[in-house]
């Protein structure tokens, strides 16, 4: 159940991210094809192939920046992949891979990289060294705290961990500066501390955790567009709820909420807000409908 959830949602989302000009930069899915083409290749997938080791000859094709390995049988990174200077996508969702080796570090030009439905329990300091990366897939593995690796890639715009372990994050989240996606939804998360946020975070996703209270700073992002903190155990909203002046959706859905603060007429800009799933009586609901006659609200 677990790998076809994400195969539908994830998957499907990250590949959209990854799409190149299929013909500026054709996709070679065959060795051989693409050693007797002539042409300088930079593409490559072998999606399905169920591989268990790339072939030696993928050295050869030094040009490479985008390389899909997707749905196959590698256990580990094979070694091969390392060599190859100019990869910038790389996608190694649905395999059996572990651990990330140290060589992780040698992708210096590593924009994006899919790790989605593998086995992976830790995260490899060296990943740190990909001062290029902006995107990162790392949904529906085994790991239990937020990866500090991730913490020292400032270029990062991006980042998935969706359906993990994680109950814990480290408070220097905000060192990411040009984070503008955060997906943690389907973990262990109860308790989210005095964490701060970077300043330029849009999409906050929260939802499917054990959340009981919303930090502080949260509510100082006030470049965040959509937050999904629902299915969690909030029982109240801070009115310090009025710093998210660019918030646009808000889904507080299945929570123990039984009213919000007034301060919600106060954000201009929310279009959608859902509450479906929380204990409110009718009158209150009446109250809200009147501070918020410009905003959907489902109840």
């Amino acid at each position: 159940m677990k790998k076809l959830l994400f195969s539908i949602s994830v998957l499907i989302l990250s590949q959209a991210k990854a799409q190149i000009d299929p013909v500026k930069y054709p996709t070679y899915t065959n060795i051989d094809d693409a050693l007797k083409s002539g042409q300088t290749i930079y593409s490559m997938s072998f999606r399905g192939k169920v591989m268990f080791n790339l072939p030696t000859e993928i050295q050869k094709l030094q040009s490479i920046f985008f390389l899909n390995l997707m749905e196959n049988k590698f256990e580990k990174m094979d070694e091969s992949i390392f060599s190859l200077e100019e990869l910038a996508i790389l996608n190694l969702n649905e395999n059996s891979i572990k651990f990330i080796p140290d060589e992780i570090g040698e992708l210096q030009k590593l924009e994006s990289f899919s790790i989605n439905l593998n086995e992976l329990t830790s995260i490899n300091p060296n990943l740190a060294k990909l001062q290029k990366l902006k995107f990162i897939y790392l949904d529906a593995n085994s790991l239990n705290v937020f990866p500090e690796a991730l913490l020292q890639i400032p270029s990062l715009e991006e980042i998935n961990l969706q359906g993990n372990q994680i109950s814990f994050i480290a408070k220097d989240l905000d060192q990411i500066k040009n984070l503008k996606s955060l997906n943690l939804s389907s973990n262990q998360i109860n308790d989210l501390g005095n964490l701060e946020f970077p300043k330029h975070l849009k999409y906050l996703e929260l939802q499917q955790n054990s959340i009981t209270k919303l930090p502080e700073d949260l509510f100082h992002s006030r470049n965040l567009e959509f937050l999904n903190v629902s299915q969690n155990n909030i029982k109240e909203i801070s009115p310090k709820v009025k710093g998210l002046k660019n918030v646009v959706s808000m889904n507080l859905a299945n929570n123990n909420l039984k009213d919000l603060p007034t301060e919600f007429s106060q954000l201009k800009n929310l279009k959608t807000l859902i509450l479906t799933g929380n204990p409110m009586e009718k009158s209150t609901i009446e109250k809200l409908k009147a501070i918020m006659p410009e905003t959907q609200i489902y109840f």
